[in-house]
């Protein structure tokens, strides 16, 4: 069966991102002996006419359409992106008998709107290698489900079950042209309980590790065939407690690598040891959860570390001349006025760092944060927050807080707020042959030692 995979998004900030959840797919989907062939939106300049082509010349009898984000969850310069979907969806109906099946992150987080808003035929929830394949394998034998049907089971892969993606080599080229840097996945799931998070909705709290040497393979493979100069590890979170990272780790050191590689990190369970290893086989940058900047809005947002830990890793890292990014949410459950002016003195005296600031968390559904909004009367219950809404807690005023984080942060050229005030620079050194995030560049380097003598 001949089935076209369509990448939705069009965020370019900070980079662009490849459509690795496609890829994966992809490699089921062909499997099972499909013909398999893929459309990205962003690499075609968002020309429908160029769809419309494509669908005429390979006539697919399945559209399968990946939904990455909603919206860019900056509430000061918002963006919002399903109209694309919708406009994807309503030129593939005009122009081809294919049925529209939609999947992907953002889908998964509000299925049943975005059936609704967009018009599309089917949809998947959650993981779709299997439920994508049971899906084709259905219609492939004539048993077409009924319209509006979405499919949820939810199974959970683990192992050699999750498949390595089949990068598109013109898709991925392009991203690489464009400032980006090559992704991988190493393994799904998350265990943490942060309050506004939906990667345990989408993936389940346990960690489902790949096998190392694949994860290992696809770096490889990356490097070589693709000529990726970094690669960056889409997990939740690399260094989870359990481990799991390790054997990747271990196996990256075995062969020798040292393609340069960066992921999303906790600040604790960082030791000596690990940064050491993991600066071996080729750990070029960090870029660091930390979400919050004192102990009362760590707890606030269920966080399993204190800011101790973040200034502890920071250091680690400074030492190891790894260069750091942190994130972080001012407005956050328990945020007042003292824990907005304690958390700027907090990152004002961060060393040697980038720092990107939010404003306020947008609350998604089914998760903990969701209701706590409804509980405090921030939101209403029956909003369905396919809109973004912005969680800033009640006991602090959200024009002083913005207010404050302006002054405090405007002179600082390493702490970036609103989160995206670098992004025409980092568009202008992309153009120039620059990749990745390029806030390494903004970071001051740690001050020279005198020499004794």
């Amino acid at each position: 069966m001949r089935v076209l995979l369509i990448s939705s998004n069009v965020a370019q900030t900070p980079y662009p991102v490849y459509p690795l959840g496609m890829s994966m797919i992809a490699t089921a989907a062909r499997a099972d002996g499909h013909q398999v062939e893929f459309f990205d939106f962003l690499q075609n300049a968002m020309s429908l006419t160029a769809l419309r082509q494509r669908l005429i010349e390979f006539e697919p009898a399945v559209v399968g359409i990946s939904i990455r984000n909603i919206d860019n969850v900056n509430m000061l310069h918002e963006e919002r992106y399903l109209d694309a979907v919708t406009e994807i969806v309503e030129s593939i109906h005009r122009s081809s008998p294919a049925k529209v099946i939609l999947g992907g992150t953002a889908f998964s987080i509000f299925p049943d709107l975005i059936m609704r808003t967009t018009g599309a035929d089917y949809g998947v929830v959650g993981e779709g290698e299997e439920l994508f394949r049971q899906f084709l394998a259905k219609v492939e034998g004539g048993h077409w489900p009924p319209p509006g049907t979405v499919f949820s089971d939810r199974p959970r892969l683990r192992g050699q079950a999750i498949p390595a993606a089949a990068y598109d080599p013109h898709i991925l080229g392009h991203y690489l042209r464009e400032g980006s840097v090559a992704s991988l996945q190493s393994k799904r799931g998350c265990p943490h309980r942060c309050v506004y998070c939906s990667y345990p909705v989408l993936e389940g709290r346990e960690i489902r590790s790949r096998d190392p040497q694949q994860v290992v393979d696809d770096i490889e493979t990356l490097a070589r065939e693709h000529r990726a100069e970094s690669v960056f590890f889409t997990d939740s979170v690399f260094n989870d407690d359990q481990g799991e990272h390790m054997p990747v780790l271990e196996e990256m050191k075995r062969r020798g690598l040292r393609v340069p590689w960066s992921a999303f990190f906790k600040p604790s369970g960082i030791t000596p040891d690990k940064v050491e290893l993991m600066k071996e086989v080729g750990l070029r940058s960090v870029e660091m959860g930390s979400d919050a900047a004192t102990d009362e809005t760590l707890r606030g947002q269920r966080k399993s570390f204190v800011w101790n830990d973040v200034l502890k890793a920071n250091r680690q890292f400074m030492e190891a001349g790894i260069p750091t990014a942190h994130y972080f949410m001012f407005g956050g459950p328990g945020e007042t006025a003292e824990t907005a002016k304690a958390g700027i003195d907090h990152l004002l005296q961060l060393q040697c760092t980038v720092s990107f600031v939010f404003l306020g968390i947008r609350i998604l559904p089914a998760t903990e944060l969701h209701r706590l909004a409804v509980e405090q009367g921030v939101v209403s219950a029956d909003h369905d927050l396919l809109e973004p809404v912005y969680y800033i807690s009640p006991t602090v005023d959200r024009d002083w807080l913005q207010s404050a984080l302006e002054q405090a942060f405007a002179k600082h050229r390493r702490i970036m707020f609103p989160p995206d005030r670098f992004d025409r620079h980092l568009r202008m050194l992309h153009k120039m042959g620059y990749a990745g995030a390029l806030w390494e560049m903004l970071r001051p380097t740690p001050a020279a030692k005198p020499h004794s003598g």
